[in-house]
């Protein structure tokens, strides 16, 4: 009796690969018309004084289902500071603080994403400023829904915060008071309300200045 041979190997192997990844990750560009970088720091030992970066750029890379996966990159204009005081801000620009001539941009791009609780993100990455670079942790919301707007954009927001010490960015000016303390505190609080289109196609290759 002639018995039937089984499927050669190569054909059981094929048909046991498992389906290919699905790519569940959307990209995103910051709408700088609709975004805020701000800063907050204390002064004088008794209030804060306010301040914000006028033009940045950015992108993100978001998997809502694998978290791991996302990337966020972001480059600030340096002399785009503002602090509603035009002498502090010279003062700002000038060497004694960000040097702008010299250091012109800053800029940030994550190293790892990790969930933090519902809508909640950890955003691990480096920050560099003045030509100094320290790993910095955004603590992240986000409503992890989108809307379209009038003009057939999807957008989505995240607020995204974190603390850092100006003098680990070589922001090292200070000024004693008579009576104790500084004119300037040294923890620096970042708050970034960011707005987010999502594009239409593959995201161009970034740059991300050295300076």
């Amino acid at each position: 009796m002639r018995i039937a041979s089984s499927a050669p190997v190569s054909l059981v192997s094929s048909r046991m690969k498992p389906a290919p990844a699905i790519d569940t990750a959307t990209n995103w560009t910051v709408d700088p018309e609709h975004s805020h970088v701000g800063f907050k720091i204390r002064h004088m030992m008794v209030s804060n004084t306010n301040g914000r970066f006028r033009k940045v750029r950015g992108r993100v890379v978001l998997d809502d289902h694998h978290l791991e996966n996302s990337q966020v990159q972001a480059v600030i204009e340096a002399a785009s500071i503002d602090t509603d005081l035009p002498k502090r801000d010279d003062h700002l620009r000038s060497n004694e603080f960000f040097d702008v001539e010299n250091y012109p941009h800053l800029s940030f791009a994550s190293k790892r994403v990790e969930p933090a609780g519902p809508k909640q993100l950890m955003v691990v990455g480096d920050l560099r400023i003045k030509g100094i670079t320290k790993e910095v942790t955004f603590k992240v919301e986000y409503p992890g829904t989108e809307v379209k707007d009038p003009w057939g954009n999807l957008r989505r927001g995240a607020i995204a915060v974190a603390r850092v010490h100006r003098k680990d960015f070589g922001l090292d000016w200070t000024m004693a008071l008579e009576n104790g303390g500084v004119v300037l505190g040294n923890q620096v609080l970042i708050q970034m309300n960011l707005e987010l289109i999502r594009a239409t196609g593959p995201l161009a290759p970034f740059e991300v200045p050295a300076s």
